[in-house]
């Protein structure tokens, strides 16, 4: 395809997005579409603006989140989340030493399945001196079962009869990214919406000391790690529309708005897999990164299902 209308192609791709008519599974898989069919005119460009539009829109999310419904969640899965990334390092340690991987590769697929995805990666990564190399097969790992999360988790929460809390959670502890688990949970529906992204923002808050302690582990006395401020916007956010209820139809159009603004992320998110990211992840890899996060899957489900998480079926 010319190139001037490859461009005008993801363009009207992307606006189409925004109309309310299109949904996050389809916005995903046409980016993937275009983007295994085609070549991405745009890869650093897509690369910066889904990540910005990510924060921004999981800032927006916070407007249609009760505040006090934050503070319970966060406070019922706090030990269940520490618990969990632990034994998902242990895990993934040891996966990494039986498939043979590279060390620091082995740590940051497993810190970024534990936690949060790319932003765990990107936060590990300079603790325990990653080379460029190790980031960019960590990141392919992950953002490859991210798409495929997406679309396969919706379709196991319906075979498995999950409730919205159940699937919410389900997503939360299971999927890597902030990004799918919230594009997942807006499918299965508002309440999944609600509590998968108050329980995967409250696991981010971990991405902090765990990073720091590596960075100890490693040498780096004055290791410095940035914190996802985004977490902070949206906690500010469910606290505005809870505190200030008289202004609900404001909250609520700015929510709005940021649900397209995800499905328009998750386009651009979509458009990033490319042929060349496939070849890069490798195997060994691909065989830890599918272990430990079909290891998982099967050990929240399991938890789930014998009410451990206390939450209604």
């Amino acid at each position: 395809m010319n190139k001037k209308l490859l461009k005008i192609v993801y363009l009207l791709a992307f606006l189409i997005c925004a109309l309310p008519f299109m949904e996050s599974t389809y916005a995903l898989l046409l980016g993937l579409f275009l983007a295994l069919v085609f070549t991405n005119p745009f890869p650093t460009f897509t690369a910066k603006s889904s990540k910005q539009l990510l924060k921004i829109s999981v800032i927006g999310l916070g407007f249609g989140v009760n505040f006090y419904q934050v503070l319970e969640v966060g406070k019922h899965s706090i030990l269940l989340t520490f618990s969990t990334i632990i034994t998902t390092l242990f895990i993934g340690y040891f996966l990494g030493k039986l498939y043979k991987i590279e060390q620091k590769t082995s740590t940051l697929i497993s810190f970024g399945t534990a936690i949060c995805g790319g932003s765990a990666i990107a936060a590990m990564a300079p603790a325990i001196d990653a080379d460029n190399n190790s980031i960019a097969i960590s990141l392919a790992t992950v953002f490859t079962l991210n798409a495929v999360a997406l679309i396969i988790f919706p379709i196991i929460g319906h075979l498995l009869h999950l409730s919205q809390s159940q699937f919410g959670l389900f997503a939360a502890l299971a999927i890597h990214d902030t990004s799918s688990v919230v594009g997942a949970a807006s499918i299965y529906g508002a309440t999944a919406l609600s509590i998968g992204t108050t329980v995967k923002l409250t696991r981010a808050l971990w991405i902090a000391p765990f990073a720091f302690t590596a960075g100890l582990i490693n040498g780096k006395k004055n290791n410095k790690i940035s914190f996802p401020l985004f977490i902070l916007g949206f906690i500010l956010a469910a606290f505005l529309s809870s505190y200030l209820p008289q202004y609900s139809d404001f909250w609520h159009k700015l929510n709005f708005v940021a649900k397209r603004l995800l499905v328009m992320t998750l386009f651009l998110i979509g458009t990033g897999l490319s042929k060349e990211t496939l070849r890069e992840v490798g195997i060994k890899p691909l065989l830890q990164g599918v272990s430990l996060w079909f290891i998982v899957t099967i050990g929240t489900l399991t938890l789930i299902f014998l009410n451990i998480l206390n939450y209604p079926r």
